[in-house]
């Protein structure tokens, strides 16, 4: 699955910032997801998959726009997947 977003960040960068985010336990919210998703039936790469999609839009915006990174409306991301509906697809 790749996003506008992950077209313009290099999807091996947002594995890597969650596996290192999953490496390190922090955010828990991240392992969290992960466990969440395995268990609901997706496979663990669909579900890196999924989660490089609500990071993404929260990479993208400390890249171009200087924005500080936003947590919170990253694990509000999270918490919604499978669903991205802040992809406008849905």
């Amino acid at each position: 699955m790749s996003t506008p977003e992950q077209d313009l960040i290099d999807q091996s960068l947002l594995f890597e910032v969650i596996e290192n985010q999953l490496a390190d336990g922090e955010p828990a919210f991240v392992k969290a997801t992960l466990l969440r998703l395995c268990m609901t039936g997706h496979s663990r790469e669909d579900a890196l998959e999924l989660m490089a999609c609500a990071l993404a839009p929260e990479m993208l915006a400390v890249i171009e726009q200087a924005q500080k990174f936003n947590l919170a409306r990253y694990q509000q991301h999270l918490e919604l997947l499978p669903q991205t509906p802040w992809l406008g697809e849905e």
